[in-house]
């Protein structure tokens, strides 16, 4: 009679890679201080192989009482898809855990992405599927880590400043702006009179150049005297 179910040795080589892959994933997480760790990612990446393992071993005992009662073959069924599907939907309410929303950003949705991903990684390595697991595993690291410093994306911000004397300022921060060839987008103005003194805001919406990050930006700017107050607003 032949033996279609897993060895222990091909089961601690699966959760062993799992391990591995999800730790190396959740290292860049955690090393950018994000929600999910190691720890996370790499329980995520070896529960997902667990629950395939465990799929695959239905599918075997299938398969084997098959082979052994012929005459039940037409009666015993498997649907190996069954609990990777709820692997699959389920991940989701751990994403959404290390999601973050205010009122100027939201964060955490490469983190959110990661798991889930990882969760497909281990589903793969559960399922022996060793190709697809190695070449998915080099092709998110290298979105994780490579595509960010390659690939430069432009991005909107608003920038609000808070500011006294109003002429002298908005020269100095028109000519900030165009030394450093800063494109801004639009502008909207307000004034509030606080103790007599006249406090101006303005909500810039600039484009930076290539090479340029906000927080030089905010760093030049706050150096000057009449700007009281600084604040970056993601859109």
């Amino acid at each position: 009679m032949v033996d279609i179910h897993l060895t222990i040795p091909e089961i601690i080589i699966r959760l062993s890679l799992a391990m591995l892959i999800g730790g190396v994933i959740g290292f860049e997480r955690q090393y950018k201080n994000r929600p999910a760790g190691m720890r996370t990612h790499i329980l995520v990446c070896m529960g997902a192989t667990i629950i395939a393992l465990i799929q695959d071993e239905i599918a075997a005992t299938a398969l084997q009482d098959a082979l052994n009662h012929p005459e039940l073959a037409g009666v015993i069924r498997s649907d190996q898809a069954r609990l990777i599907a709820q692997v699959v939907s389920g991940i989701g309410f751990l994403g959404a855990g290390t999601i973050i929303v205010t009122k100027q950003s939201v964060t955490g949705l490469t983190t959110a992405a990661s798991l889930w991903a990882i969760a497909g990684l281990g589903i793969a390595i559960g399922m022996g599927y060793y190709s697809i697991a190695i070449t998915s595993f080099i092709g998110i690291f290298i979105a994780l880590t490579v595509v960010r410093k390659v690939i430069h994306v432009p991005t909107t911000k608003k920038l609000e400043i808070h500011y006294i004397n109003k002429q002298e300022t908005k020269e100095f921060i028109n000519q900030y702006f165009e030394e450093h060839k800063i494109e801004i987008e639009d502008v909207n103005f307000d004034v509030v009179v606080v103790e007599d003194i006249q406090i101006y805001t303005n909500i810039y919406t600039i484009d930076l150049p290539n090479g340029m990050t906000y927080a030089e930006v905010i760093e030049d700017l706050s150096i000057y005297k009449n700007i009281t107050k600084l604040r970056l607003v993601s859109i």
